[in-house]
């Protein structure tokens, strides 16, 4: 038995499902990236205000890439399990607020449509960082990005997400239709503005005078996303089966923890998120900062280092008590220091439930997955904090440990001479690197720290970093990684 509307009355008693008429939703969100994440976090809002205060607020979930999610969805009328756990507790709960979803390759016409229809109040976007089509360092728009010299010649057909949103707002605009949201929810800083750069930067390849319309009339709102959502297995999808007695393969896995700050800069109409825990503000980048630089900057140095180590979940890791006191003193030193403290909140107690939070038995969250794309996320989780320790205090050791493991897990063989799969916008230009560079960390650092599109120009030339990420990277060639780090914090 499939998980779907007409079964729903078959679930064990005292199962929590959606508490709302479905019948009465109509689409008022579009949101590209209707991944685990998406489904386990901005949804799982748009469902307590639902079924708190009612409305119509309906989702559309997009997916510009394949039609993996829409098969998983569309047999279950669009509803999935959210699956809470913590260590070994667990908590289900059916989730009703996405009625539709379209793939964008199969009918880039009906995106488009759908993105011009007014009925569309919000597009909101997780579609990972290398979905901007951006260069991180700088943030401008990869003109020389292939989709997006696709998309500049072929908008009715577009591929990239940028594509999508231009090509929608351009149809609005001659529609003369009040424009939407552009609700970026990617682990991006300023990920609003970056968002707004790379739309009217394509824009401009097109029409100025679209570019200037969807400046005047389009609002791009930053916001901070946090909650744990591991890759769902088929494992865990036989455990709920077992607990329901019928399937779902759609369901996501998150932690008790959850929080959305997001920037209260709407020019359309939204639901009232903040009715139901959302926190709305002025100006997001302090809880922005604290998050990518404390939370994510931790995740990708343990990723990192403890897939070197052999580690395959961050909860094996943090069972090591060296990788905890890595983690602590990076927090605290590294991290800490170039993070400021928002108005009444106790950043200490912030640090020990992130430590809390990664050694939760139940999420299964697999260091492979967090170390996919590191081309994308090192320059916002690690190297801003880097820059700014440079200007400051230079407490850039621990960080320099987790670029140096960071190139040693792009060589693309692990420590026991195994094929790694590394999944990353650049993994062949690095790998070519790493190949040329013969296992000399010297030369190693200072090619992969001259790739621009990660690094910049100005950080191949800050000698105690380049000598520090050697040190560190010579030292795990020479040892292994987890004696190198059992060696330095054990």
């Amino acid at each position: 038995m499939r998980l779907r509307s007409t079964t729903l009355h078959h679930l064990p008693e005292g199962t929590a499902q959606p508490s709302y008429n479905r019948d009465t939703l109509k689409p008022g969100i579009l949101h590209l990236g209707v991944g685990a994440f998406h489904r386990a976090h901005q949804a799982y809002f748009t469902d307590r205000y639902l079924a708190e205060f009612g409305g119509d607020w309906g989702i559309v979930g997009g997916d510009l890439r394949s039609g993996r999610v829409r098969d998983q969805l569309d047999p279950q009328d669009g509803l999935y399990s959210l699956v809470i756990r913590d260590n070994e507790q667990a908590h289900i709960q059916i989730m009703g607020a996405l009625i539709a979803e379209l793939v964008g390759p199969d009918d880039p016409h009906y995106a488009i449509d759908l993105m011009a229809d007014e009925q569309i109040k919000i597009v909101s976007l997780t579609v990972t960082e290398k979905g901007y089509c951006h260069d991180p360092a700088t943030g401008n728009l990869n003109l020389e990005h292939p989709e997006i010299q696709y998309d500049i010649a072929n908008l009715h057909t577009p591929k990239s997400t940028p594509g999508f949103i231009v090509a929608g707002l351009k149809k609005r605009k001659e529609k003369g239709l009040k424009s939407f949201t552009l609700l970026s929810c990617d682990n991006l800083p300023n990920n609003g503005d970056v968002l707004q750069k790379v739309i009217l930067q394509f824009a401009e390849q097109l029409d100025s005078e679209l570019a200037a319309w969807i400046r005047e009339n389009t609002t791009f709102p930053c916001t901070m996303v946090d909650r744990i959502v591991p890759a769902t297995t088929e494992d865990d999808k036989a455990w709920l089966e077992a607990k329901l007695g019928m399937r779902d393969e759609a369901m996501v896995i998150g932690e008790p923890f959850i929080q959305w700050v997001i920037e209260d800069k709407f020019c359309n109409d939204r639901p009232a998120w903040e009715k139901v825990g959302a926190l709305l503000v002025d100006d997001v980048t302090v809880y922005e900062h604290m998050k990518l630089r404390l939370l994510n900057g931790s995740h990708s140095l343990l990723a990192y280092t403890g897939y070197l180590s052999g580690f395959n979940t961050i909860n094996e890791v943090m069972a090591q008590p060296a990788f905890v006191n890595m983690c602590r003193i990076f927090m605290d030193r590294e991290a800490g220091l170039v993070v400021e403290e928002p108005t009444g909140f106790d950043i200490q107690h912030y640090k020990q439930q992130l430590r809390d939070r990664f050694a939760n038995s139940g999420l299964k969250h697999r260091t492979w997955q967090i170390a996919m794309d590191g081309s994308q996320k090192l320059p916002q989780r690690l190297l801003s904090s880097l820059r700014d320790q440079l200007g400051g205090e230079k407490q850039i050791d621990i960080i320099c440990l987790a670029v140096a493991a960071w190139i040693r897990y792009v060589s693309g063989v692990d420590e026991k001479g195994e094929a790694i799969d590394v999944r990353d916008p650049l993994a062949g230009q690095l790998r070519e690197i790493c190949d040329a560079a013969k296992g000399d960390a010297k030369q190693m650092v200072a090619d992969i720290v001259g790739v621009e599109k990660i690094f910049g120009t100005d950080l191949k030339s800050e000698t105690q970093f380049v000598e520090r990420t050697v040190h560190w990277l010579e030292s795990i060639y020479a040892k292994g990684t987890l004696a190198t780090v059992q060696e330095n914090f054990g």
